[in-house]
This record gives C-alpha cells, structure tokens and sequence, in this order.
C-alpha cells in the first residue's frame, strides 16, 4: 500500500514538473503572446563575439572578415577581405554613428499591444537579413553566429504559432517603427548593416527582457 502511494506521489511531481518551463526559461510578454523561453544561450553566443564585431566596427578588422557578401577573390588572394578590397562607399559606410534598431528610437515606447508584431517581424529581419549574410573565416565566431541563429528560430517558431493564434495585428506604431528599421538597414550596404545588425543583439535582448 506504501509503494502504490510512493509511485503516485512520484507520477504526480514528474508530472507536474513536465508542466514547468525549463529552468532557465521565463514568461515574455508580447501584447497577447505569452512566451516560455530562454535568452540566456544567446546572450551568451554574442557576448563571446562582441568584441570581433566592435574591432571591425572601430576598423580593426575590414567589414568582409565578419560578414562576407561571397565576393569571387582572385587566384592567390588573401583568404580575407579588407576595408582596402572594397569599393571606397562601402568602406566609408558610416557604421559607428547610425544605429539599426534604435534611430530614432525605433524600440521605446512601443504600446503594448503592438509588441506581438514587432517581436514577430523582428525574429523574420534577422532570419532574413542578417545570419543569411553572415559568414567568416573562423570556425568559433561561425559556430557560436550559428547557435544564435538556431535559438532565434526555435523562438521565431512560438511566435509565429502565438502570433497566427492571437492574430497580432500590426498597429501604425509598431508598422513605422519596423520601416524605420528597415530604412536604417537599407541605409548600408549589406555587409555593413549586417555587422550592425548582428551588434545590436544586446539592444533587441535588453527589450526583449522588459517584456518580463
């Protein structure tokens, strides 16, 4: 009789524990959207590169070292890409001063109810626009890029299932507040905005993180 109550007592703490959220998951809160996950992982995965991306910011490293466009090299080429292999506006491009999330304070004061929008189109921007374009030379900085990236889709993949059941509708707010983003983007070439964008990851997480 003791063991029947031993093993129910302990089916019914297994099976309240698999309705808890992994320990280090947390309840985000976008508009509607309620969302378990974990930033942790990838906080982690940029903090290891955020120093490469500032020495290419501040013109330690040429632009193409950390996110190539795939430009053909000729025989005998340096394996990397500098500032001094780039057309001189791609060299000029002003990556130090403009900002792609937060000019003009694309992210504050977003209401509410628009977050769920914003959240989802900004988890598409970086799918679509930035680990896409992001390739380097050394194996760590693409192994942990690469992280980021699988934990940005495993998250894109909740939202867009709280997004489509919600159906987060995108106030003007939150729609110019996106064009910003996007102009900003476009404002560089690609590799640049690329750099930037990937730079920006600590801006988008402190956000996300206020959504608690």
């Amino acid at each position: 009789m003791k063991g029947s109550h031993l093993l129910l007592c302990l089916y019914s703490v297994t099976c309240w524990l698999s309705l808890m959220p992994a320990a280090e998951n947390k309840i985000f809160h976008f508009g509607p959207c309620r969302i378990s996950m974990s930033v942790t992982e990838i906080r982690s995965g940029f903090t290891a590169i955020k120093a490469n991306i500032v020495s290419i910011a501040t013109g330690s490293w040429g632009a193409g070292d950390l996110c190539s466009q795939q430009f053909p090299k000729p025989r005998g080429a340096a394996a990397s890409i500098t500032t001094s292999s780039l057309p001189m506006q791609q060299a000029r491009d002003p990556i130090r001063t403009l900002s792609i999330l937060s000019h003009p304070q694309s992210l504050h004061k977003v209401k509410s109810s628009d977050r769920c929008c914003i959240i989802h189109n900004l988890f598409n921007f970086y799918m679509d626009k930035v680990f896409k374009h992001c390739q380097t030379e050394d194996s760590y900085i693409n192994r942990k890029i690469s992280s980021i990236a699988n934990s940005f889709l495993s998250i894109k993949r909740k939202l867009e299932q709280c997004h489509n059941q919600n159906k987060c509708l995108c106030g003007q707010e939150s729609t110019e507040k996106f064009k910003q983003i996007l102009a900003n983007y476009e404002g560089l070439n690609i590799t640049s905005a690329a750099i930037k964008s990937l730079g920006e990851l600590d801006i988008l997480l402190d956000w996300m993180e206020k959504s608690r």
